[in-house]
């Protein structure tokens, strides 16, 4: 992960130290390698989950899928306040279908 920072060039904006999720976050001695790899803080991420078996979701195995879940949630709710035009979406189908028909 140094490596592609460096090759990124976003190395310079870590500045307040990483967290660690997954399930390889688990491997034990695995946040003081990663202090001695980036010379910064180093914590694992535990997802903030308040629902059921929320004892066994914090975890940062269940980081990524939590996260996913939350932000999918959030767009939903975004998305359903959102007024869509059935004219529009059948036009821009319509373009679709015509672009596809002539390409293939």
């Amino acid at each position: 992960m140094q490596a592609e920072l460096r090759r990124s060039g976003l190395e310079a904006l870590v500045g307040s130290g990483v967290v660690l999720t997954g399930g390889s976050s688990r491997t034990e001695g695995i946040v003081e390698l990663a202090e001695e790899i980036f010379h910064l803080p180093v914590r694992l991420g535990v997802p903030n989950y308040q629902g059921g078996l929320s004892e066994v979701v914090r975890n940062p195995i269940y980081a990524t899928a939590i996260g996913l879940a939350q932000f999918g949630h959030a767009n939903r709710v975004r998305l359903d306040q959102v007024a869509v035009d059935p004219g529009r979406v059948k036009s821009t189908l319509g373009r679709m279908q015509r672009w596809f028909r002539a390409s293939f």
